[in-house]
């Protein structure tokens, strides 16, 4: 079997000829600015992928998901890594429904609106702010007649410019004066809406991360959702799930980066059948890893304790990625290194992985946590 078959495969039967086209563009367009890659992969009906068969999309199970974002990342690491919090949106709109008793129109319209027009969502949540939890509020709405007015920002923010609808978790005032968190969905045109530049290092710029800023957004009413009282047990839950779609998404999409430098190495035949052999060991149990938490996804085994293997997931994949990352470019060799940037480019590209919540240090609280028996939540 070749390497990343099953990977390819997935692609091809849930998206096909996707994977195809993204290996016709030459790799320094498709990592630039305004690389087509996005195009192609709205065209190719990508955003669709994990919208229900039900509301017109693709319909694809966690394991089939996560083996197309391997495929996607080793040809395209931005691409993948841009499009892993659409994946993460989609996801997280089922997550809402046991929490809010009024989101049924809003999922809908939602998920129709992605599956009919291919339309790409961004998430305004705190994933990337340091000392915040994923689904942490980045900005605030106060009451107006009629709805809210939200300002704040959120950076990076991936898909800023190609997004078509924009999610965040928002911070407002209860009745009793205490903040509380609520989710938005709105459309990116909306006036209050503006991207500015933010990202400056070369790796994973066609991610599109760069500042959402909203700036007295007026939002109506039915399209902010406000958590209800005594819902703390259920935004345990909001957040565990959170935490496993997140954290699978991010190691599949990592792996797949990483697994374009073994790729390389291969081809090229470069060091020892056993060096060669070790390589493909690591790679594949960082996939196989994530294969495993897709399993559990598909098994309905959430919670607490899938919240984390998640986490032991995601950090036993980036140390293998670490690993594998050193060893694939010194078998490259030097001239390898010296020839072409896409060796530099991957390798920085792969480690970017250390700087997606949470921190090595937060998760160590929160396993202590996790053996005290509380709920997994960490900043």
């Amino acid at each position: 079997m070749k390497f990343l078959r099953p990977d390819l495969d997935a692609c091809e039967r849930l998206l096909p000829g996707l994977a195809d086209r993204l290996a016709e563009v030459p790799f320094a367009e498709m990592e630039a600015p305004g690389s087509p890659a996005i195009r192609l992969f709205r065209d190719h009906g990508g955003p669709n992928l994990l919208v229900p068969r039900a509301y017109g999309g693709i319909g694809a199970d966690a394991l089939d998901a996560v083996r197309v974002v391997r495929a996607l990342a080793s040809l395209a690491p931005s691409l993948a890594v841009a499009t892993a919090m659409h994946h993460f949106s989609v996801g997280m709109l089922y997550s809402v429904g046991p929490l809010y008793a009024d989101t049924t129109d809003i999922e809908r319209a939602v998920l129709h609106e992605v599956a009919r027009n291919r339309s790409l969502i961004a998430s305004g949540y705190a994933e990337g702010r340091s000392g915040h939890g994923i689904l942490t509020p980045t900005v605030q709405a106060r009451p107006v007649p009629g709805g809210y007015l939200v300002s704040g920002s959120k950076k990076p923010c991936s898909l800023s410019r190609s997004m078509d609808l924009l999610t965040a978790s928002v911070s407002l005032r209860g009745p009793d004066g205490v903040a509380e968190m609520g989710l938005l969905v709105l459309p990116a045109d909306t006036p209050g809406v503006s991207v500015r530049d933010f990202w400056s290092t070369f790796p994973l710029v066609g991610a599109e991360s760069h500042e959402v800023v909203l700036d007295n957004v007026f939002v109506a009413e039915q399209h902010l959702l406000r958590t209800p009282p005594g819902a703390a047990e259920r935004l345990d839950q909001l957040n565990e799930a959170g935490v496993i779609w997140f954290q699978m998404i991010i190691a599949a999409a990592y792996t797949g980066i990483a697994s374009a430098l073994v790729d390389r190495v291969l081809r090229a035949g470069r060091g020892s059948a056993a060096e060669r052999a070790a390589l493909c060991l690591r790679i594949e149990t960082a996939g196989f890893l994530v294969e495993g938490l897709a399993r559990r996804i598909m098994d309905d085994d959430l919670g607490n304790d899938c919240a984390a293997a998640s986490l032991f997931t995601r950090f036993s994949v980036q140390d293998l990625i670490t690993k594998v990352v050193g060893q694939a470019v010194e078998m490259l060799g030097g001239m390898a290194y010296i020839a072409s940037p896409t060796v530099a480019y991957l390798a920085c590209a792969a480690q970017a992985i250390v700087f997606h919540p949470p921190s090595r240090s937060s998760m160590s609280g929160a396993v202590d946590d996790y053996y005290a028996g509380k709920p997994l939540f960490f900043s």
